[in-house]
């Protein structure tokens, strides 16, 4: 091989590399963006506090200010019976942050003018033409018409099952729409039930956001898995952002667990009861099924924090990902039910709610430390992820336990701020 060869194949390889390296976040020394190293290693005291003392088995924590990470940190082990320490490649049933997701992979068609805001949503799911509302036990006509807003504020009318006293969400528990195949199928079953209210009138947790899903899935003609890994995961290099995970990947896949609070400790917890992660036989559900890595999921908040775009890819443009981070909850408009836990009284502490994103209007009403305008959601197993558009920071956290009871996401939100030392 002659040498003009050698250094041209040297600079493929070369290029190749720093495209590689590209894709990753570039780190930085806390003090080179205003933060202190010493007050972000109270973050790593405090997983190890939560891990030793057995309320978790492992907490894998990342910060980055401006565009870089200044501090990441994987403590404790994978599961309460797997001793192996926990990864920063490790894999995280993310539940419930897969809704900002979704909403964000509905707001790509929104600009490409698919749909508008104030649309019918049977205008994409006809099957939801005709929808009844529960009043005094019996089911009436439905007399608002539910927008595509509504989906994405959560105000849609639908719920999620979780009160089994309740007579609309024990309905729920009986026709388990999430339990489908297929987007198809979810939204026959969902067409059965009534509604909780009138679409319009009040803010309540629900499958509307899976309803979403169903959306994109009509409008693009692609399954919704396929969707999002061609416009956003892709493009994002999320790489390990999945519905379902591949079985060379399992051997990443963490353990879920819960609290037994009868003997005061860590148990494991079988969730695949109502979520199938291997066998690909139920529904892509947009409110709560993806798995991820801290990693990826920095990515995809980075990229929202920056505007809409990561790595010179444009996902949306910055005037969209102001209008997602804005209060869309009119003051009419009252909770008529909880979240998860960053939702938990969510208008009367201080918060509102964007598109597909939890707001912070007032953070002395919310009782913990942030930023006015902040935007955020968190997970059933505990996992949290913030937007500071003020303090230009990203702060994901993962665990792995069903209804956590410990403080841990105020508590890492009160050291993420004290490290910073200087303000934007």
């Amino acid at each position: 091989m002659n040498a003009h060869r050698m250094w041209v194949l040297a600079g493929v390889v070369v290029a190749l590399a720093l495209t590689s390296a590209a894709r990753e976040l570039p780190t930085a020394r806390p003090d080179r963006v205003g933060m202190s190293a010493e007050r972000l290693d109270r973050i790593t005291e405090l997983a190890r506090g939560y891990t030793e003392s057995g309320k978790l088995a492992g907490v894998l924590t990342m910060v980055a200010r401006d565009g870089q990470v200044v501090h990441v940190s994987a403590v404790g082990q994978r599961g309460v019976d797997d001793p192996r320490p926990l990864t920063e490649d490790a894999l995280f049933r993310i539940f419930s942050m897969t809704k900002p997701i979704t909403a964000v992979a509905a707001m790509i068609l929104y600009e490409e003018g698919k749909f508008q805001l104030g649309d019918p949503v049977s205008k994409f799911l006809p099957e939801l033409a005709e929808l009844d509302v529960l009043v005094d036990g019996e089911r009436v006509p439905a007399k608002n018409v539910m927008t595509m807003q509504q989906l994405l504020t959560h105000t849609a009318g639908f719920s999620y099952g979780f009160v089994e006293t309740d007579p609309v969400d024990k309905l729920y528990g009986e026709v388990q729409a999430l339990g489908a195949k297929d987007m198809d199928e979810f939204v026959e079953r969902l067409a059965t039930l009534p509604l909780k209210y009138e679409p319009g009138t009040q803010w309540h947790y629900s499958v509307a956001v899976d309803v979403t899903g169903a959306v994109i899935e009509r409008i693009s003609g692609q399954r919704f898995g396929e969707f999002l890994k061609a416009r956003l995961f892709d493009p994002l290099d999320m790489r390990d952002t999945f519905f379902q995970v591949p079985p060379d990947k399992l051997d990443r896949f963490l353990p879920n667990h819960g609290w037994d609070r009868e003997n005061d400790k860590l148990v494991p917890f079988d969730d695949t009861e109502f979520m199938d992660y291997t066998g690909g036989t139920r529904v892509e559900s947009g409110g709560g099924g993806l798995v991820s890595t801290a990693r990826d999921y920095v990515r995809f908040a980075e990229m929202m924090r920056a505007g809409g775009v990561l790595d010179g890819v444009r996902i949306l443009s910055p005037k969209t990902v102001e209008f997602i981070a804005t209060d869309h909850l009119p003051a009419s408009i009252n909770a008529g039910g909880e979240g998860e836990r960053p939702a938990t009284n969510l208008l009367n502490r201080g918060g509102g709610f964007g598109l597909g994103f939890g707001l912070v209007r007032d953070p002395a009403l919310t009782g913990v430390i942030g930023s006015p305008g902040e935007y955020s959601w968190g997970g059933a197993a505990g996992t949290i992820f913030w937007i500071d558009p003020v303090e230009e920071i990203v702060v994901v956290s993962m665990i792995q336990l069903m209804g956590s009871p410990w403080p841990l996401r105020a508590e890492l939100k009160v050291l993420t701020n004290a490290a910073i030392t200087e303000l934007k």
